[in-house]
């Protein structure tokens, strides 16, 4: 294929001779010889179709493919084809709320529906449009609760939350002059001992995270209602997916629910985009972050749809705005609702019940060799947190899965800078595992280890 290349020499040369030199070269003179591209880039023979597919195919067979099992945050599970398929079509994938955005009522439609699907996962009673991921959803939270209490000045937040979450709501209280402190525990769970020590009057709420960072899932018994006597708030992070078996938020009568929405059709892609989400009951709406979409009848009687609420937040100040939320990844929203509605709650429940039963298989075996042993006796869903007797048995193990094509867990030392868990390896387990995978992966480790 010849480009299009509007001037002809004759014009090329003109406009050369305008500006007083005589070749396109002396137009790039300060740039050294030595870091300018070859004639040759500049003169090699296009490919056609084929070719090029056979090209680009070489190239992507380089790329080695590995299993992961890694977690923390992000997991490798079963997304339908028609997911991506749909999520692609042009109509949401150039979909922009506009400025009238009762324009756009399939989008809103779209929104509200995710919205829906929230509420109904965590019991609350209204969800907002989506927020960035799950750790900007942890500094919303916060933000939120410190609004609702006057004069308080503190957050709480469990030490077992994903480090990443810690980053987050750290960064985000730099120079607001409120105080993060952490509930650090020692068992690889949140005790309402710990709470006890440190809940007074200046807290505005506790932020904790179920399973959390070791794959544990905590009991939150008792907890919300310390809370409530010092008229401070609940808020609780959890894997959308893991309500499928678990206690929802609002069973543990929490304030705020809130969590990422990767596990529900968003692929790992090296660590996003993501989505996190945010819900909260009545009373909170209004200091709620981002984007709201409501139900209502237009003028002729038929069912519409609009932005509620919008005075709190499209609408504001910028010194009075609450949160900088902005028009955020609607797209990944969408794709989670379209995910949600293909394999439905069933779907869900099957892919829970298969994450529980592979995982518990693959500790189980794991614990059985010499120097592993599981981090805590707590339950656990999918993810789990092996304490290897000797640190550098992690290194061993995980080199000689990755000659395997595996990713073998997460040293959790790589996230925390904390020598104190040189020692303990997180291994996540998802429905996607086949049992090959699993015997590999048992079988390595019983050749290293054993």
């Amino acid at each position: 294929m010849t480009p299009y290349i509007p001037h002809t020499d004759d014009d090329r040369r003109k406009m050369l001779a305008a500006i007083g030199i005589s070749s396109i070269d002396q137009l790039f003179a300060d740039i050294p010889e030595e870091v300018r591209p070859e004639p040759s880039l500049f003169s090699q023979k296009g490919l056609s179709e084929a070719e090029t597919f056979a090209h680009l195919a070489a190239l992507a067979a380089t790329n080695k493919m590995m299993v992961p099992f890694m977690g923390l945050g992000s997991y490798d599970r079963l997304i339908p084809a028609a997911v991506k398929a749909l999520a692609s079509l042009p109509a949401f994938v150039t979909a922009y709320t506009p400025y009238q955005p009762e324009i756009s009522q399939g989008l809103l439609q779209a929104i509200f529906e995710y919205q829906s699907m929230i509420c109904e996962l965590t019991g609350m009673e209204v969800s907002n449009a989506s927020l960035y991921d799950g750790n900007s959803a942890a500094a919303e939270a916060a933000a939120m609760m410190l609004s609702s209490k006057r004069k308080s000045t503190t957050i709480l937040i469990s030490s077992t939350v994903h480090p990443f979450m810690l980053d987050v709501v750290h960064t985000w209280a730099m120079g607001t002059g409120f105080v993060i402190k952490e509930v650090n525990v020692s068992d690889g769970s949140f005790s309402i001992d710990s709470l006890d020590r440190l809940i007074d009057d200046s807290v505005a709420g506790l932020i904790v995270q179920s399973p959390n960072r070791y794959g544990v899932v905590e009991d939150y018994t008792g907890v919300a209602d310390l809370l409530h006597r010092h008229k401070a708030m609940l808020a609780i992070s959890s894997d959308p997916l893991s309500l499928a078996l678990y206690s929802s938020q609002a069973e543990w009568d929490a304030d705020i629910a809130f969590g990422d929405t990767q596990p529900l059709g968003l692929p790992m892609s090296f660590g996003g985009p993501s989505c996190g989400y945010i819900a909260v009951h009545k009373e909170l709406m209004r200091k709620m972050p981002g984007r709201i979409v409501g139900q209502t009848l237009d003028n002729r009687g038929n069912r519409a749809f609009v932005l509620t609420l919008q005075a709190r937040e499209q609408h504001i100040k910028r010194e009075r705005a609450t949160s900088n939320i902005c028009s955020n990844q609607a797209l990944a929203a969408l794709t989670t609702t379209i995910h949600l509605s293909m394999i439905g709650w069933q779907g869900m429940v099957e892919a829970a019940n298969q994450s529980l039963a592979k995982a518990h298989y693959l500790a189980s075996e794991l614990t059985a060799l010499p120097h592993v042993h599981l981090a805590w006796d707590k339950p656990f869903w999918c993810e789990f947190t092996l304490r290897l007797e000797h640190p550098e048995l992690i290194d061993k193990l995980l080199n000689a899965l990755a000659d395997q094509h595996m990713l073998g867990g997460v040293k959790l030392s790589r996230l925390t800078n904390d020598s104190e868990n040189d020692a303990l390896l997180v291994v996540a387990v998802t429905e996607k595992r086949t049992e090959e995978q699993l015997r590999c992966y048992i079988e390595t480790a019983r050749r290293v280890l054993a």
